[in-house]
């Protein structure tokens, strides 16, 4: 049986993504999140799944964030991108850190159904003018690379710390001690190579999309 995860925050377009996948995957199983949080554990819920259709804007994940953590955490799971942003820019960033395709949410059923066809035989979907877009910069890819190095606790912490969460509110959020997350905080400077909290969202803010969403944290 084919397994299909779809992790988007407006209803509506999972309904859509339903609808598409049934008529093309009859008996497909399909598995649903609607944030950052219930993503994770959705995915480690189902490690055999086949394909992973990810929104590129999930509440409690920051623009590409998501994406490299996964790919990181889950080698195995191909990821699709789809998303109403539709610049080239934007969906070369997304194969650069390792989406096997990208589809633009005002894509018809018949385009949606091809790019599922091609990911699932092991094809990558690029759109038109995607692939000659420029890749991501030097730092970027560098950046991209310290975070797969954090475990999942810790880049859930960099995550909340990216909202402008202080350690004692992550640490409620979490259910651990402040100390607790200080330790994990000491280990993401190390790891990212940053010193201190600001530091840290910067470079991990240059995963985002838009660098104007980026909030800064107050030091502790």
């Amino acid at each position: 049986m084919t397994t299909l995860l779809i992790a988007d925050d407006h209803p509506l377009f999972r309904e859509a993504l339903r609808g598409v996948v049934s008529r093309l995957i009859p008996g497909a199983s399909l598995h649903e999140a609607d944030n950052a949080d219930a993503l994770y554990a959705m995915v480690d819920a189902q490690p055999d799944a086949d394909l992973l259709l990810l929104d590129l804007n999930m509440p409690g994940a920051q623009g590409f964030s998501a994406l490299v953590h996964l790919r990181a955490q889950h080698p195995q799971l191909p990821v699709v991108m789809v998303s109403a942003r539709e610049e080239p820019a934007v969906m070369r960033r997304a194969l650069d850190h390792g989406a096997m395709g990208f589809i633009p949410k005002s894509s018809d059923s018949e385009t949606l159904g091809a790019a599922l066809r091609h990911v699932l035989d092991g094809e990558r979907w690029v759109p038109e003018g995607a692939a000659s877009n420029p890749s991501v910069s030097d730092d970027e890819h560098d950046v991209a690379a310290r975070i797969r190095e954090l475990t999942p606790q810790q880049f859930r912490v960099l995550q909340m710390l990216g909202s402008g969460m202080l350690n004692k509110q992550i640490g409620y959020e979490l259910g651990v001690s402040e100390a607790t997350i200080k330790a994990h905080m000491s280990a993401i400077l190390r790891k990212l190579g940053a010193s201190n909290r600001t530091q840290a969202v910067l470079m991990a803010g240059k995963l985002a999309v838009d660098p104007e969403s980026i909030v800064l944290p107050d030091e502790e």
